[in-house]
Parts: C-alpha cells; structure tokens; sequence
C-alpha cells in the first residue's frame, strides 16, 4: 500500500480512532494529488490494480470531478486514453495484460459511481466525438450479467443527470439532453429496445434482479422513445406475462407493471392515445389487486389502476366526438371497480392520485344531469371510499381519547390526509345531493344501530361526513332542511350514541350540531333538543375536559345565532349552568391546553348574550345578573382580604383564581349593551360599576402582577364600551395605578386604552389627558433609545421587541390625539418641557422610520399641528418657534431630503400613500405660512438638492394653484428629476 492508498482510507475514516490532525494532513495531501495533471492516469491505474473499495471509489469520484473541470482543457490523447480506458472497465474488459482487478465486481456504489463517469463522458462526447458509445456498448452484452448489469446503471444515470425533468435543468442542460435524444432516436434505440426484449426473455426465470434493472430502464425511457417499438403485441403481451404469472417474484411482476403505467402515461394525441389505452386490455390485471392486499405488486397495480384511469379520463375530456365519449366512458366503467376495491381493501400510496383521479371523474358528472345508473353506482362506491378512508385505526382509540403525544400526531395526521377526501365528497354532495344525503342518512343509522364501543371509528366517520357536507350547502338550503336533510338533523339531535364518553365522538357531535345552526333558527321546535345536547354530559357536562370547554365555545355560538329565541328557556340554561359556573371560579389552576380562546370563560359569555338582551324583564335581568356577580365579587374581596397575611405558594393559585373571575366578569359584560346599562336601565350599569371599584383594587393590592394588571386594562376596556361618559369617576384612580411601575409591555397597553377613550370621547377626556401625559412623556423619552434600535445579531431579544412596539404605539397615541382636535394638550403648563423631545421625535420617524405607515402618521401629526397652531400667514404666532423649526427641520428634512433617498420607492403603494401626505403637507404649510414657505424651501432647501430654476419656478406655479393632483405628479417628477441629475453623489442627511 503506498502513500495515496494510506491517505484515502484514513481521510475515508469514520470510525473516530484516527488522529484529526493526521486526517487533516491526509485530505490535504489527497487533494494535493488531485491538482496534478496526470491525475487522471493515477486514478486509471489505481482502479487497475487497488482491490480497496475506498481506492476506487475516490478516483472515480476525482474522474468525475476532472472531467466536468478540465476536460475542455485535455488534449487528444489524454481525451481517448480516459474514453478507452472507462469503456473497458464498464465493459469487464482489461485495460492492458498486468488489470489484476475489476470494478465490475465490486459493490453497487462503485459500479453507480463508474456509470456517473460513463454519463459525463457522454455528455462531452455524444454524438459528435463518440457517436459509437451505445452501439459498442450492445455488442458487449453477450458477456453476461455484469455488463447487461453495467449497461442499465448507464443507461438509469444518464437519465437521472441528464435526460429526467423530474430535476430543475439549465437551458445549457435541456440542450445536451436532446441532443442526445435525437441521436439516441436515430441510431440506437430501436437496438436498444430490441436488447430489452431479448434480455427479458433469455433471464425471465433464471434472473429476476436484472429483468428489474431492465424494466427500470425501460419505464425511464417510454416517454421520450417511439411508443410503437413497446407498445405490440410482442412486448406488451411479455409484459403482460412477466405481470400475470404467479411464478415470478412480485418485484419483478411490479417493475412490469410500471412499464405498463409508462406506456399509459405516455403523451399522444388524445385520439390515438384512446386506441393505445384501448389495445392494453387492461382487465387482465384486474384479479392482481385481490391477490395480496399489501403487497409491493398491489402497489405497482394500484399505481398503474390510477395512471391508466386518469388517461382515459383526460382523453374522454379533450375528446368531442360521440364515438371518443363512448369508448372512454366504456373504459372507465370497466377500470373504476377496481380502483374502488383498491382503495378500501389495500395498504397503498396510491391514496392521493386516486382521490384526484375521482375529483376529476365527479367533475365531469356534473354536466352530466341525470345520472345514469352505472353513474349513480359510481358515486356510490365514491361515498363507500371516502367513509372507508377517512376512518381512524382502532389501534389508536385510546391515544386518541387521552391525546397523548401519538393521539395528537395521528390526529394531525388524520385531519391532513382527510382534506382532499372532504373536498371530494363536497363536489359528490353538489353532482348527486339526494344520493349523498341518503348515503350519510343510512352511515348515520347503520352506526347508531351498531355496538358503540365496537364502533367507536365508524361513528365519527358518520358525524365527520355529515359535518362536512354541511360545508356543500347554501343557507337557504340548511336553513329550508330540504331533502332528506329535515331528517337528519333531528335524527342527530335525539340520538345518544352508547360511545359518547369518547373525546372524538362527542367533539365532532358538537362541531357537527353547530354546523347545522341555520337550521334551528327556522326550525325553532328542535331548539330544546339543541339545549339537551350542549347542556348535559354530551356537551358541557362531558367528563373530558376537553370536550366540556369546547362545548362551552360552542354554545357561546349559538347563542350569538339564536338570542332572543332562546328567552324562554333562560331559566332553564342558567339552572343547568349553576355547576360549571361554581367549577369554573373556584379552580385555581388553569391547564395549559386549555389557554387561549377555549379557557373556559366562553359560557359566562353565552350567560351574558342571554341575560343581556332587552327582551329580558328588567327584575329578572337584575336577579340573573346579580346571581353572578354577587359571588364573583365577594371571591375576590376574600382572596385581596388575605392577601397579605397568605404565605408565598399560595399566592400564585390566588393570582390565578382572581384572573379567572376577571376574565369571567369580562365575558359576561360583552352581553350588555352601552344603550341598554345607560339609558333604558342605568340599574344594571351601577352593578358594573361597583363591580369595576371592586376590580380596580386589585391594582393596589397586586401593584407589580403584570398578567392580573393586564386583565384588569381588558375589564376596562369593556367598561367604557358599556358605561360609556359614566365611566369617567373611576378612571382617574384607575389610570395613576395602571401607570405606575409600568414596565414597556404595560406601558403600551395603557396606550391603547387611552387611545380607546380618546375616540370615544373626543375633548372630553382633554382633563384626563393633560393629567397623564406629562408623566406618559417622561416614561416614554427615559424608556426609548435616543439612537435608532440596534440591528444585527443579538438585537432580536424581547426586550428589544417591547420596546419597538411601544414606540410604534406612541406615535399612533400622538397621532390620536392630534387627529380628535387634542393637540392643546402638548401645549399644558405640565406638558411644555416635553414638547421639544416630542418633536424631533416626530421629525426623526418621518424621515427615517422603517415602517412607512409611521412615517405617514407623523407626517399627518404636523398638518393637523401646523393646521391648529398656525392661524393665518401673518397672524400672531400660538406656539413661538414652531413655524421656523416646521420649515427648517421638518419641510426640508422629510419634505425633500427623505424623498430623495433611493430607499424611498414610488412603486411601493403604501410608499405611495406617504408621498401624498408628503405633498398635501407642503400645500398647509403654504397655506398657513405664505411666501415664507416659498422662499425658504425654494431658496434653501431646493437650491441645496441643485434644483434648476425653471423646475423651481414650476414647483411655485404648481403649489399655488388647487390641483393637488397636478402637484402631486409634478413633485414625483421633480424628485426623480433630481436623483438622476445627483446619481448618487449628493447624500442628504
């Protein structure tokens, strides 16, 4: 073994026992030796010679290399040395007398990798330089196995690297591909094909791996090769054997019928195509689908099934001739019961194409009214599919209930494999309806009547159907219960299925009844039998959590759909109700699966639609309302009572429970209107407000518990939604706790509740706000960076994050205030010092900010500021300053400067919206400042940018007249104008 052998199997080294810096020593002087220019020599000799595998895998895998590198660089000689000597090595030949070795009988990879030499070779030499390769190659084939072997994993390469568009290709690629097609076509593969044939059947009995290899190589070639040279009586009838006969291996009997598949596949006109497909005789494969449900030739069968009825489905389709339609829709009728049992009996990957193979065949039904029988039976067997695949494996019942880790993985899985299945059976519910709904009529009984707890799978497959059927039906129908719909419905309604215990029975139960909710808004004699079913142990009182509050989601919305029809049973809900409302505020912890929009909270919710609307007396809304409240609050009070005195793993139970009966409170609110607690009963809206004096203790209480803070800001939130002005009284105390200690996050939230009370109220919330401000200022300019965010790595943290998001709060906070005629309040003795900050704040982020809709935000702040604080052109001035720093630092900064930027990109439309608040700014400052305007941007900031003087004196004419418009696109083209007279060397800061 000499130095290079030593270094290729020690860089080949995977077993961790060579020393890494004699590896790195020995993959350096490998490719040291690859760099040498008779490497190719070296490789040659070595593959001659070496008997270790790692030897003659690196210099085939450096031939390879050198090739697609060099060979335009290779003379004559060194050019015919390489093509003689890999021929004859992919030939079992010597290369000269001393050829000890023979890559031909090493392992596949070395005998894949010589044929990747052999490809690119090809590619270089084809047809111009080696136009023999193929024909040389057949004449070797007498040598047996080994060379026929060679010749497939060629021939199975080239494809692969070249001819296959199964890979993205370069146009350079697709070239040589037809290149070498055409030259194929022209003078080999007649031979070629006729090779196959004899091959097959010389080794049919005695060889059944290589006839694979060939069929391989064959399937891979039909789609480009004159169809006739397979598609005769001659190969096809082989075919057919190698596929009939049960003697031969399934391998082998598969690998036939891909090449068949191939063949059916095989891209024609749509009319010969239907002779072709015809002449197959495809029932002759029809009994190979029964032999072994899941076996690897069912599979192939399957494939070639699903292929073959796709074809003559796309044929009946492009075809308009009557003799064309008849022949296809005879073909179809013969294949489909096949396809059918395919898909119900056997274990396949076939699932997906067979199930767009139907989708397309529905398709075609639908212009098609009415059905023929064959038809009818066909969608039929359809609904017979789509109910057999869309069943769960009893093998997971249980994982299932308990939704473990496995449960959760196979009902995700489920839920994707069943969407195209839905999609179907939506499209066979809109050819055939009544057929459908009889068919779910009947799956419905068959499982009611069935033993449940054997059943369980087959239950759910009959209430999926239905539920996803109801997605196929228009309003007016759900609503009318045409069909057999008026009986299924009720039906579902008055059945108890014996597994109703089982999460995924009674969770599509559910979904499954509120999917039909149109119904019973015209059908109101079922509304009990809808109650009975959410409110006892199928519904909300189901033993599985899970289910309970998925049921309370589920009532919440129906109830929003049925209100007032649903005021005689009020009674009745709220007694059946008491218990899960008791449960749900003395639980102290809430499960994590539960967060989120089903927490429970749902059917205090559902409670407030019902008891809040006005067809409810006004005694019983009060005796409803404070039923609820009254407990709710005095929890509350007990748990802040003992707050200070309870020890510290208490405490976060306590915290917990009291954000839950916030939450409760909250929900229950979003029933009660602000006219109903206001004006036509201000007794229900004083309950809300000495529940809110209750709650807004807790911020004194709990000064520092951010998610109790946060859930307090929501409950006010909805107060001045419902209280509306008599709101007021509590807010000051309310808004002084919530604002101190406030970290970023809380700070931001605070905000968005100022920002709800601003366009609520207007002016009227000017006092409030001229009390808060001054400290919101002093928060926010000491919180945010004075510099722009840092970017780069590291700058993605969360805090980072909050503190973006406060500052994009801020700004539309100040956009608020300046747009509901507020903007005096800046103006406040408490508010001046903070005025200045504030503007070059503003200057800044509409020049610089990243988002453009801030930018054009702070652009809308300085109109309305300039509209409002600037009276007339020569008027005295109401904020001294504020003119000359609007002309010097905002007109010429954001006005012109920013626009000049490159980055600035007319073609972006919310860019666009911007540079219109950018002209209409200039228009009010000309307006309210007159020629001072003019003089200073023309003058200055124009003459800066270089701005010709006749573009100058347009700008004038333009802002002047009252075509904003006009002014608009002349601005666009004056800057413009001026990017390419800079064209880059004038940067504005």
């Amino acid at each position: 073994m000499d130095d290079l052998e030593k270094a290729i199997l020690i860089s080949f080294d995977e077993s961790g026992a060579v020393d890494s810096a004699l590896k790195a020593q020995a993959v350096g002087y490998c490719q040291q030796i690859k760099e040498t220019p008779s490497i190719c020599s070296i490789c040659i000799e070595r593959l001659c010679f070496s008997k270790l595998v790692q030897v003659q895998f690196w210099c085939l895998q450096c031939l390879h290399e050198v090739l697609r590198v060099r060979y335009s660089s290779m003379g004559p000689e060194e050019k015919s040395f390489i093509r003689k000597s890999v021929f004859s090595l992919a030939c079992y030949e010597s290369i000269d007398d001393k050829n000890l070795v023979r890559v031909l009988d090493g392992p596949a990879f070395i005998k894949n990798k010589l044929a990747q030499v052999m490809v690119t070779l090809i590619c270089f030499e084809y047809p111009m330089i080696w136009p023999s390769v193929f024909v040389d190659f057949l004449s070797n084939l007498s040598k047996g196995v080994v060379v026929i072997d060679m010749f497939c994993r060629v021939l199975n390469a080239l494809d692969e690297e070249v001819i296959s568009l199964d890979y993205p290709r370069s146009q350079e690629e697709v070239a040589i591909a037809g290149q070498i097609k055409d030259a194929m076509r022209q003078q080999c593969i007649s031979q070629v094909v006729r090779a196959w044939y004899d091959i097959l059947l010389m080794y049919r009995n005695s060889d059944p791996d290589l006839c694979c290899s060939v069929l391989d190589s064959m399937r891979r070639y039909v789609s480009w090769i004159d169809i006739g040279l397979i598609a005769n009586d001659a190969f096809v009838g082989l075919l057919f054997e190698l596929m009939l006969v049960s003697g031969f291996p399934d391998q082998l009997r598969g690998a036939a019928a891909g090449c068949i598949h191939a063949v059916a596949a095989k891209r024609m006109d749509p009319k010969a195509k239907l002779t072709l497909l015809q002449s197959l005789q495809i029932r002759k494969v029809f009994g190979l689908v029964a032999e072994d449900n899941d076996s690897e030739l069912v599979s192939s069968v399957s494939s070639l099934l699903t292929g073959y009825s796709t074809e003559v489905l796309e044929c009946s389709k492009r075809l308009n001739s009557e003799d064309g339609k008849a022949v296809s829709t005879e073909l179809l009728n013969e294949v489909l019961p096949s396809v059918f049992y395919v898909m119900q009996n056997c274990e396949i990957d076939e699932t997906f194409s067979i199930v767009q193979f139907l989708s397309g065949y529905v398709g075609t039904l639908k212009s098609l009214a009415p059905l023929t029988e064959t038809q009818s039976l066909h969608v039929g067997q359809i609904l017979d599919v789509i109910r057999s695949q869309i069943r769960f494996d009893p093998a997971y019942r249980n994982n299932l209930d308990m939704l473990d880790k496995t449960g959760k993985e196979e009902e995700d899985r489920m839920a994707e494999f069943r969407k195209d299945l839905f999609v179907l059976l939506r499209s066979v519910g809109r050819v055939a309806p009544d057929a459908t709904q009889l068919f779910i009529r009947n799956s419905l009984a068959s499982a009611v009547a069935s033993n449940g707890d054997v059943n369980v799978e087959e239950i759910e497959a009959a209430l999926s159907l239905l539920y996803a059927f109801g997605e196929s039906l228009s309003d007016e129908t759900m609503k009318t219960g045409n069909g057999l719909l008026g009986e299924l419905i009720p039906m579902l309604l008055s059945t108890k299925f014996p597994c109703h215990n089982n999460r995924l029975v009674a969770l599509i139960y559910l979904e499954t009844v509120t999917r039909y909710m149109k119904f019973f808004q015209e059908n109101t004699q079922y509304i009990p039998l809808v109650l009975s079913a959410f409110l006892d142990e199928r519904g909300i009182h189901h033993p599985n959590r899970n289910v309970s509050r998925r049921a309370s989601y589920l009532f919440m919305r129906i109830v929003k759909l049925l209100k007032a029809k649903l005021v005689p049973y009020i009674e009745t809900i709220l007694q059946s109700l008491q218990d899960t409302v008791a449960q749900f505020t003395t639980i102290y912890a809430v499960s994590k699966e539960l967060s989120g929009c089903e927490d429970g909270s749902h059917i205090f919710e559902a409670i407030g639609l019902l008891i809040g609307m006005e067809d409810v007396p006004l005694e019983k809304q009060s005796e409803y309302l404070t039923a609820l409240l009254t407990p709710l609050c005095q929890q509350v009070e007990a748990l802040l009572l003992n707050a200070k005195a309870q020890n510290p793993e208490e405490s976060p139970a306590k915290i917990t429970n009291i954000q839950q009966i916030i939450m409760a409170i909250n929900a229950l609110s979003k029933g009660f209107s602000e006219r109903l607690v206001t004006a036509s009963r201000p007794a229900i809206g004083l309950m809300f407000k000495q529940t809110l004096d209750v709650l807004l203790r807790i911020l004194i209480i709990y000064p520092k518990i951010e998610p109790l803070r946060c859930k307090v800001t929501s409950f006010i939130h909805r107060m001045v939604d419902i209280l509306g002005s008599s709101v007021f009284p509590y807010l000051p105390k309310a808004l002084e706790q919530l604002l101190a200690e406030s970290e970023p996050k809380e700070l931001a939230g605070f905000l968005l509740l100022l920002n709800q009370l601003i366009c609520k109220f207007n002016t009227g919330v000017q006092d409030i706000l001229e009390e808060v401000y001054p400290a919101i200022a002093s928060r926010v300019f000491n919180i945010l960076p004075r510099d722009a965010f840092p970017t780069g790595p590291g700058s993605n943290t969360e805090e980072i994050r909050e503190l973006q998001e406060l500052q994009r709060t801020f700004y539309t906070f100040l956009h608020v205030i300046a747009t509901h005629d507020l903007s005096s309040v800046f103006l406040s003795s408490k508010s001046r010092a903070y005025l200045d900050p504030m503007m070059q704040l503003i200057v800044h982020a509409s020049c610089n900010h990243k988002d453009i809709l801030v930018r054009k935000a702070c652009v809308q702040i300085f109109i309305r500021l300039i509209k409002d604080w600037c009276v007339s052109p020569y008027g005295e001035e109401k904020v001294p300053g504020f003119r000359s720093f609007v002309m010097e630092a905002f007109a010429t900064n954001c006005c012109l400067y920013s626009v000049l930027d490159k980055s600035f990109e007319f073609r972006d439309a919310n860019t666009l919206v911007l540079f219109g608040e950018i002209v209409l700014v200039q228009k009010v400052m000309f307006e309210k400042f007159g020629n001072d305007f003019l003089v200073h941007f023309v003058s200055k900031s124009l003459q800066s940018a270089h701005c010709p003087q006749d573009l100058a004196e347009q700008y004038c004419q333009k802002l002047q007249g009252s075509d904003i418009k006009a002014l608009k696109s002349f601005y666009q083209s004056l800057i413009e104008n001026l990017r390419r007279q800079q064209n880059g060397s004038l940067v504005f800061r």
